[in-house]
């Protein structure tokens, strides 16, 4: 189906706290050098003790309200990716839509971890192609901090908190989406998960704690034998090659797998654009931030072509093409 659906603007926020790789080397037995060589992170952003999901989310779209000169009071759908919510329930798709005032809405909170920005995108481009919808809010937000287990040196080191929200309008003339596809691999969801009212996985007794628990070796082998297979069907579909790409925008996980695929697919690093070095990975909400970087500093034309790909835990998959239209 043609898409009849325009990004018409995005804005972040990051918290001011910063943990620095100095600060990681007082928490654990860690160096900089250590750190910046295996990530390519050297800041993370850390939300307050009362700073929630929620928060960040509204910050970021006051960004959003602000930076574009754009009304969200006649939003009919608010969309939030979060693997970190304030409660269990309610969502925070509804905090955002009661402490923003807008009355006519639906409001939904998915959990697709670090591929749950894509995942939105491309519902929100369904949504408001299909005529369901006509201006959806997408909203990335994520308080990461607070369920890193700050004993795991090779886990605390990556996360950070941050929100992205783009904003996806009704245009039939000057559509952003090309294509989109989504994918998960549930037997692999037991090598990065938090425990929760199950202590069972595929039979296997998990780690029960409220901290992220994560097999690093294992998520970078699944990453790197299925990613650049979800990112060739998506291309296929737009009948497109990474030729036709001007900006690869991939989860910012860390920038090994970040250069590892761009060897996989060909692509040069220097096109590839991510959040980490001074926020670090910030799951569902690292796209977002990545682009509105891109944008900001001038490295985004209108008209040009960005693939954009999410993988995390579950362990799921999902990539956007986007003709940048602002």
């Amino acid at each position: 189906m043609q898409s009849k659906a325009r990004i018409t603007a995005i804005g972040t926020y990051t918290p001011k706290k910063i943990l620095t790789n100095a600060d990681m080397e007082k928490i654990v037995e860690t160096s900089d050098e250590w750190i910046v060589q295996r990530t390519g992170i050297k800041e993370r952003r850390i939300a307050a003790d009362d700073e929630f999901s929620s928060d960040l989310a509204i910050q970021a779209v006051n960004q959003l309200v602000a930076n574009y000169n754009t009304s969200i009071q006649d939003v009919d759908l608010i969309l939030v990716s979060t693997t970190t919510p304030d409660y269990p329930f309610p969502s925070v798709a509804s905090q955002v839509q009661a402490r923003l005032g807008i009355k006519n809405t639906g409001a939904i909170d998915l959990n697709a971890t670090c591929a749950g920005f894509a995942y939105a995108l491309h519902l929100a481009n369904g949504l408001v192609t299909s005529g369901a919808n006509k201006k959806v809010l997408v909203i990335g937000a994520e308080t990461l901090s607070k369920v890193t287990d700050y004993t795991d040196r090779t886990s605390c080191i990556l996360f950070g908190d941050a929100a992205g929200a783009v904003l996806v309008e009704y245009d039939e003339e000057n559509p952003s989406f090309i294509e989109s596809v989504m994918g998960s691999d549930g037997d692999a969801g037991i090598h990065l998960y938090r425990t929760g009212l199950s202590q069972k996985m595929q039979d296997v007794d998990l780690i029960a704690s409220e901290k992220m628990v994560q097999n690093g070796r294992e998520v970078y082998k699944w990453v790197m034998k299925n990613v650049p297979n979800c990112i060739q069907e998506l291309l296929n579909k737009a009948h497109m090659s990474m030729t036709d790409v001007d900006w690869f925008v991939p989860h910012s996980a860390n920038m090994r797998i970040v250069e590892a695929l761009c060897e996989r697919l060909d692509f040069p690093v220097e096109k590839a654009l991510t959040s980490l070095t001074y926020i670090g990975n910030t799951s569902s909400a690292s796209i977002p931030l990545a682009i509105d970087f891109a944008v900001k500093e001038g490295r985004i034309k209108t008209g040009e072509t960005l693939l954009l790909h999410g993988f995390g835990g579950g362990l799921v998959q999902s990539g956007v093409l986007l003709k940048w239209q602002m």
